[in-house]
């Protein structure tokens, strides 16, 4: 155990270790109230006076909901020869004030050395790190839409404090982004880890290198991590840098930049890659040793964000992906177009021809007819072709009015777009889940097992995914084709009841002009004029009779197909419980994998010689059992 005067921790509650601090699980002595307590060791003591106290001086200038709080700072207590106890404690309303002062005993304090270890008390995180969350088997392959735009204001929100505050954090990621649950279940994201950041203004430069490698600007990490020299300085757009990283990563589960046998085996190609990015491209990869870079200028195809969303993202990463600081975006225009996402309502839009799913992101100051075109570019069917029904209702949508007049919607309660134009179906675009199943090495390797584990239990959660995202869109599909059906049975008959009165008004005509063409024995030119019309009369009446009988069959087709898509839909229920049988797998699955992780944190693999077959064996086993029905 450990403890300050007003702080209690365990050291077993570790929640991160760095390089000159360690961050713990704590509790307030007095209320019990959770906290994480930053505890320095030796090694912060070497550096530079001002570097030890400038993490505390930048946290002192922020109090923001989407950057970690700092509570209090405190000493371990224990006792110091020739010093005596001092304890820095202070709330966000003391700071103002006694702010100077706090930073003078710091300064001491630093400078004093000891036995003593100086803590952070600050804003405990329970929900982990974006990092722990994409490392979770759920988010494989990237967080879902709404978790994403989550992180995405987050992020924002805490950057565009900490510039106006005149702060480079230098040191974004995943792992320094924690996550809090709020009080309705919603995530809320938090900035954290200030160790690396200082003040510096947009015009400002620095030349010290800090950061973690995979995320940092590539003129940085030649010099941290190549150990080349070079005479560069960098601006506040670095943290721009490490941002694309963090959002690539958090929409797709992996990184953008891939050398073959990754970013820490091969540090000269992960340079070269990140340098010799071509314009517009957000990902680079080298599948084979000495072979060629393959570069992306779209999110993969395992993405889970819509289209919609992707179309308005990728340009943003495009540009602060940018490793020339003079090309790259500046802050303003990032947050500037960030923003403009973030302020877009989405309408979501089935299209029952293409059996797709479209998210459409519109401002609600915007018109329809920017919300149809918007349609169009997703879509490819042009406004004029564009027909609507919303809840089996036709949904008329008049181009001049506002967008707000489009109806509210849903992922499960979309805006269904028919078209009379031709169409090629397109359905749900993926790759299969399998293809990124592993093989289990023969050879027994406890790493190489959990790292394979993990990449089944990925593929399995995707899997899963993909087989709701085909439910929800066979769904949509049947209960769409169920109101065109009945939209078709509607217009049947109110057809056949127009032709039906049509003979009834012809019959007429016909019984009359024969009665006036017997009484009025009319001259031979006028008899054969209506002798003529007579028989065009006949003739229309026989194409109305036709047509009504034509009209009959077509209702009693559409009845038919309407049972079948009843029947149809009724089976859907029955599909949702097939495809859920594979949740108890992947439950077991996780189980052994959480095992394999607990076991190689607790032993050494020579003490694992009997375990590790069986956890081999189990994990394959269970990888059999993870496919689409």
């Amino acid at each position: 155990m450990q403890s300050t005067v007003n702080y209690l921790w365990h050291t077993d509650d570790l929640l991160g270790q760095g390089a000159t601090a360690s961050v713990y699980k704590a509790r307030n002595k007095k209320s019990g109230e959770l906290v994480a307590v930053k505890v320095f060791n030796t090694a912060s003591y070497l550096r530079p006076r001002e570097v030890q106290v400038r993490e505390f001086d930048v946290l002192r200038k922020l109090n923001h909901q989407n950057i970690v709080k700092l509570f209090a700072v405190e000493e371990t207590v224990g006792p110091v020869l020739g010093q005596r106890e001092v304890v820095l404690s202070l709330t966000h309303t003391g700071w103002k004030d006694s702010g100077h002062r706090i930073m003078e005993m710091w300064s001491h304090a630093c400078q004093q050395g000891g036995s003593r270890q100086k803590v952070l008390v600050m804003e405990y995180c329970s929900g982990g790190s974006l990092l722990s969350v994409l490392e979770s088997p759920e988010n494989a392959f990237g967080l879902p839409e709404d978790e994403f735009l989550v992180v995405l204001r987050c992020v924002v929100a805490g950057m565009n404090h900490l510039r106006e505050n005149s702060i480079v954090h230098r040191d974004i990621k995943p792992g320094n982004i924690m996550r809090l649950m709020g009080e309705e279940g919603q995530s809320i994201y938090k900035l954290t880890d200030f160790g690396a950041a200082r003040e510096l203004d947009d015009d400002e430069k620095f030349v010290s290198v800090y950061g973690t490698e995979e995320y940092l600007h590539p003129d940085m990490y030649e010099r941290a991590v190549l150990r080349k020299p070079q005479q560069k300085t960098f601006g506040v757009t670095v943290d721009l840098w490490s941002i694309g990283v963090t959002l690539y990563h958090a929409a797709t589960g992996s990184l953008p930049f891939v050398p073959f046998g990754g970013p820490r085996r091969n540090k000269e190609m992960m340079y070269r890659i990140t340098t010799e990015k071509p314009a517009g491209a957000i990902a680079g990869t080298q599948r084979r040793e000495n072979g060629p870079l393959e570069w992306s200028y779209t999110l993969p195809i395992t993405c889970r964000l819509s289209m919609g969303l992707q179309s308005q993202l990728v340009p943003i990463l495009a540009n602060i992906l940018e490793v020339e600081q003079a090309k790259c975006w500046g802050f303003d225009q990032f947050f500037a177009e960030t923003s403009d996402i973030l302020q877009r309502v989405v309408v979501h839009v089935f299209s029952l021809s293409q059996a797709v799913l479209h998210h459409v992101y519109i401002h609600a100051h915007n018109t329809v007819a920017i919300f149809l075109e918007a349609v169009y570019k997703q879509t490819s069917v042009a406004p004029q072709h564009q027909e609507y029904l919303f809840e089996g209702h036709v949904c008329v949508l008049e181009p001049s009015l506002s967008a707000q007049h489009i109806a509210h919607t849903t992922a499960s309660s979309p805006l269904t777009l028919f078209s009379m134009a031709s169409e090629t179906p397109k359905g749900l675009a993926f790759r299969d889940p399998a293809q990124d199943i592993p093989k289990f090495f023969p050879k027994v390797d406890l790493q190489a097992d959990y790292s394979t584990a993990k990449s089944v239990l990925g593929a399995g959660y995707q899997a899963l995914w993909l087989a709701r995202a085909l439910l929800a869109g066979q769904e949509l599909m049947l209960r769409g084709l169920y109101w065109f059906v009945e939209m078709l049975q509607a217009t049947c008959r109110r057809t056949l009841e127009v032709t039906r009165m049509a003979l009834l008004f012809l019959s007429s005509s016909l019984g009359t002009e024969r009665f006036s063409s017997v009484a009025g024995m009319p001259e031979m030119q006028e008899l054969k004029r209506v002798t003529e019309l007579r028989s065009k009369l006949r003739a229309l009446a026989e194409a109305l009779s036709r047509y009504a009988h034509d009209i009959t069959e077509t209702q009693m087709s559409l009845s038919n197909l309407s049972s079948e898509l009843m029947k149809n839909r009724d089976q859907h229920p029955a599909d949702s419980v097939l495809f859920g049988q594979d949740e108890p797998h992947l439950q077991t699955v996780q189980e052994i994998q959480n095992e394999a992780r607990r076991t190689s944190e607790a032993f050494l693999p020579s003490l694992l010689g009997f375990h590790h077959p069986s956890i081999t064996t189990l994990l394959s086993t269970s990888q059999g059992t993870i496919t689409l029905p």
